[in-house]
């Protein structure tokens, strides 16, 4: 009878650390400890209409955090997010101009914040004054 009970504890026990080692090897999947890199290029149209190209390499999330770790835009954070006031250099202020800064991803308005947009490799984004 001890023999019985030994061996059931012995399988129990077993049966607990395969269980423990499948479910730490099942933690780790799908999971990568290195960092993407994405490049994507930026154009900007100043107020006289030239457009400046700018090639960005980042292993940053959001085209956001991208641009402002290159110090390409700068603005303020508000309820929807960070509002670019200046880019390239080029502040717009609304209330003294009635121009913003409006923000395309491939042509197209985008419908995304800049800091909520993720960066998309081969991606152009887009910068032109506005009214």
């Amino acid at each position: 009878m001890m023999k019985a009970s030994m061996k059931r504890m012995l399988c129990l026990i077993g049966c607990m650390v395969l269980f423990a080692a499948m479910a730490l090897g099942f933690t780790g999947c799908g999971h990568s400890t290195e960092t993407q890199t994405a490049s994507f290029q930026v154009l900007v149209t100043d107020l006289e209409g030239n457009e400046t190209t700018f090639d960005i390499t980042t292993e940053k999330a959001t085209v956001g955090e991208a641009l402002l770790e290159e110090g390409l835009i700068a603005g303020e954070d508000g309820e929807y997010g960070l509002y670019v006031t200046t880019v390239n250099g080029i502040t717009l202020d609304w209330e003294a101009d009635q121009k913003y800064w409006a923000f395309y991803i491939d042509g197209e308005y985008a419908v995304t914040g800049v800091d909520t947009t993720e960066v998309t490799d081969g991606a152009v984004y887009s910068f032109v004054p506005e009214e």
